[in-house]
């Protein structure tokens, strides 16, 4: 087993996330079996219970781990399948050490640091790194590790020290390091600064470890003589030294990589073999037309996102990804608009006249509408009105999770006349409660005691479904969860009764899953979350649906039997690559 560690310096948020995921790309271009860790040094056991504004968002995985946002990066960069325990944490590491001590395993030794917890931690990287994440049996051959945080955090110590025994555990032809770090360029000089990256360099190096490569994030193309002066004092060769400036989407990244040489340093430092098979001037040939593609287009479409975190575009990162992953299958640029739901409500009007009026001039003008998951009542109201003015305008709508049951709120009190219909989560006191808390959830403990997870969706026959024909008119589905609520079965005949069916239910019928209103040219909600398993080159068919409904070329799809191009998933060595424009005369 090969190990790149991908460490930051000078701030956080530097982009080691997608260096990390680019990496990982170029060496499956040569057709090298590549997994992802990534380590969070916070206490917290997972990202269950973070808030949105503090961490982003909390991406779910197959098997209900609840994650960093920077492993549905490696999802999708990779098109691979992770497991929680490739989210390492303080507090699981803790944890796990914790509950060794009670159970008598260190032998009445004093616990500590180093090596107890420093052991866990290589232990634990060891034997994530040989779980099989290509979707068979076979092990990986390279795992790519990032460390959160900045290089001298007080949390991130423990990390550094077991890494730095860990270079000579599994010796020095299988471990490589990244540093990511900053090169700033104040406005007043005009001329790239190289100092924080040296002293963060140095403080790396004190720290026991020394960087194999120095990747240099700065606004622009990092110039020759910073290369050479980092390389003088970074103790390392000019070619060691990676440019990678701010670029037009994040495709191109692994294209800088590769530009200048990474894979080749890769391969021969870490003596790694690539597939005969593999055609990564093919594999990479994607990435180019896919980053061209999205340089070129020219027509744009607007979505209105109607949440309650919308001051963090981190806190919708899958769902951003998404909607741009569906806009590009369309051949469209996607026009965001981040709407604050609360700023949408009738107190809004009478506080702020013109925040309000502003916030409905801007969803009034799009295209479409999403309205994603979510918790706590705040901005409910907004969201359940902006949920209206997409049903009686015939506008395209999405509801994710939360969204879902809103609309059915929505309907409940304009088409069933429940005004007071709600969601206990909101009102538990309501006499029409058609949203209810799900029976095994545990109100003791938050964390972890979600519905969460990969989990079947069984399409009811009779019902004929606009987004079954977008998944393919498949039986059934899988997509991932998070909810602890759902739709109240008992009030489900009286909705359908009035135009609102519910085409999806769980594989025991009780859970409804997929909402549509026929009759509408696109309301669709979703109980799930299809954003966590899109890719650049597959979106997610909800998602394809909203952006088709809103360029108006759905109808034109379903007839075309729901065919995009022949472009499949990234890691398809083989598949052809269409014309620019294939996508678009396909949809």
């Amino acid at each position: 087993m090969k190990y790149i560690l991908v460490t930051g310096g000078v701030i956080s948020g530097i982009g080691k996330g997608v260096i990390a995921s680019s990496i990982g790309t170029v060496l499956k271009s040569c057709g090298v079996r590549v997994t992802s860790i990534k380590i969070d040094p916070y206490i917290n056991i997972d990202a269950g219970t973070f808030s949105p504004y503090e961490h982003g968002e909390v991406f779910v995985l197959d098997d209900g781990g609840e994650v960093d946002l920077d492993l549905g990066n490696y999802e999708r960069f990779l098109d691979v399948k992770l497991h929680r325990d490739n989210n390492i944490t303080t507090g699981k590491i803790y944890q796990q050490v914790i509950a060794r001590e009670r159970k008598g395993d260190y032998l009445g030794k004093t616990v500590q640091v180093v090596p107890h917890i420093t052991d866990a931690i290589q232990e634990w990287v060891e034997n994530v790194a040989k779980i099989p994440v290509d979707g068979d049996l076979k092990e990986p051959d390279v795992c790519v590790i990032e460390l959160g945080g900045t290089i001298g955090d007080i949390e991130g110590m423990p990390f550094v020290e077991a890494f730095r025994q860990f270079q000579f555990r599994v010796k020095r032809e299988n471990f490589c390091s990244l540093h990511v770090s900053l090169i700033p360029e104040p406005k007043t000089t005009g001329e790239q600064k190289t100092k924080p990256t040296q002293n963060s360099v140095r403080e790396l190096r004190g720290l026991g470890i020394a960087p194999d490569l120095i990747m240099c994030r700065s606004q622009s193309a990092l110039q020759q003589n910073v290369k050479e002066k980092i390389s003088m004092f970074c103790h390392v060769e000019p070619g060691q030294v990676i440019g990678v400036h701010d670029v037009s989407s994040i495709y191109r990244v692994p294209l800088m990589l590769e530009e200048q040489n990474v894979v080749d340093y890769l391969t021969e430092r870490l003596h790694l073999k690539c597939s005969a098979s593999a055609k990564p001037r093919k594999f990479l040939a994607k990435w180019r037309d896919l980053a061209d593609r999205y340089d070129r287009m020219l027509k744009e479409v607007t979505i209105a996102l109607v949440g309650k975190y919308t001051k963090l575009e981190d806190a919708y990162a899958s769902v951003i990804k998404a909607l741009k992953h569906a806009a590009l299958a369309c051949n469209h640029r996607l026009n965001l608009k981040c709407i604050e739901a609360a700023d949408l409500e009738v107190t809004t009007q009478k506080e702020d006249p013109v925040r309000y009026h502003e916030a409905w001039q801007q969803l009034c003008s799009s295209n479409g509408i999403l309205v994603p998951g979510g918790f706590g009542s705040r901005g409910t109201e907004g969201k359940i009105m902006a949920i209206n003015h997409a049903r009686k305008n015939g506008k395209p709508f999405l509801g994710v999770c939360l969204g879902l049951q809103c609309a059915v709120i929505e309907f409940a009190r304009n088409e069933l006349n429940w005004t007071d219909a709600h969601s206990t989560e909101f009102n538990p006191k309501t006499e029409h409660p058609v949203v209810i808390e799900m029976p095994e959830h545990n109100p003791g403990n938050l964390g972890g005691t979600m519905r969460l997870g990969l989990r079947k969706t069984i399409f009811k026959p009779e019902i004929k479904s606009k987004l079954r024909l977008l998944y393919g008119n498949p039986d059934y589905i899988e997509e991932r969860h998070r909810h602890r609520y759902e739709v109240n079965p008992d009030i489900i005949k009286q909705l359908e009764d009035k135009g609102m069916k519910f085409a999806g239910q769980d594989i025991e019928g009780e859970r409804m899953e997929i909402m549509e209103i026929p009759a509408h040219p696109y309301f669709v909600a979703v109980q799930y979350h299809p954003e966590y398993i899109s890719r650049p080159l597959k979106p997610s068919p909800p998602y394809l649906g909203l952006l088709l409904a809103s360029c108006g070329k759905l109808e034109n799809f379903i007839a075309k039997e729901c065919k995009l191009s022949p472009r499949s998933a990234l890691c398809s060595s083989d598949s052809d690559i269409s014309s620019d424009d294939q996508m678009e005369a396909d949809a």
